[in-house]
């Protein structure tokens, strides 16, 4: 992707113009989402593709996971051998997984 650098004005109101060159660079337009991730002093856009499932707990609970692995690195524990075995046991005859590929069945989480 090229290196696209714009400057906007933010408004009264918060809102602002996403600059055409960015959004070009992103591939949105009309009606198209983008999204702003902030990680200290630095904000970075990208765009949300429709196709995308979009859960609103998963990225606070990432941070949260994030922060506290980042705080606590002594805390994290490693799956014992005998875990680890019966994982693989139980996927052994599995083979190729097509995570696109319909569920058959009625499915209940």
């Amino acid at each position: 992707m090229p290196v696209v650098e714009e400057c906007c004005t933010i408004t009264a109101k918060g809102q602002t113009t996403v600059p055409k060159s960015v959004r070009q660079a992103l591939g949105v337009g009309y009606g198209g989402r983008i999204a702003f991730r902030v990680e200290g002093d630095q904000v970075t856009v990208h765009a949300l593709r429709d196709d995308a499932p979009h859960d609103p707990a998963l990225a606070p609970f990432l941070a949260l996971l994030e922060a506290d692995i980042a705080a606590r690195p002594d805390a994290l524990i490693p799956l014992g051998g005998t875990m680890g075995a019966q994982m693989d046991a139980l996927a052994r005859d599995i083979g190729e997984v097509d995570l696109d590929e319909a569920i058959e069945g009625e499915v209940a989480l």
